[in-house]
């Protein structure tokens, strides 16, 4: 195997691992925030619209949240600020009391 292989297989891995814990951990938040860079569950968001200079940017504040990014030792966060210019999508997880088992 050459070393790209070996990257390729050890991002594939985190990847994978990655999914395996928002599955375990999504039914503990309420929100799912995305941004353009990131994606986050938490227990608490707060959308602010600022404008400066003309400019119009969004302040989105998180608490209790879980952040979607491989390369983190820790994923869980007390709370966060995100600033951006772009488009932010905030949704309500709708939790059933019906769990469909994973099919091994």
């Amino acid at each position: 195997m050459s070393s790209a292989d070996d990257l390729d297989a050890y991002e594939s891995k985190l990847e994978l691992d990655l999914y395996r814990e928002y599955k375990d951990v999504v039914n503990i938040f309420t929100y799912a925030v995305e941004t353009e860079r990131r994606f986050y569950l938490c227990n608490a968001v707060d959308l602010k619209v600022r404008t400066e200079g003309g400019d119009v940017y969004y302040e989105v504040s998180l608490a209790d949240a879980w952040v979607w990014d491989m390369y983190r030792p820790s994923r869980f966060v007390k709370s966060a600020k995100v600033l951006t210019f772009r488009d932010v999508s905030i949704e309500e997880i709708q939790h059933t009391d019906l769990e469909v088992p994973d099919s091994k």
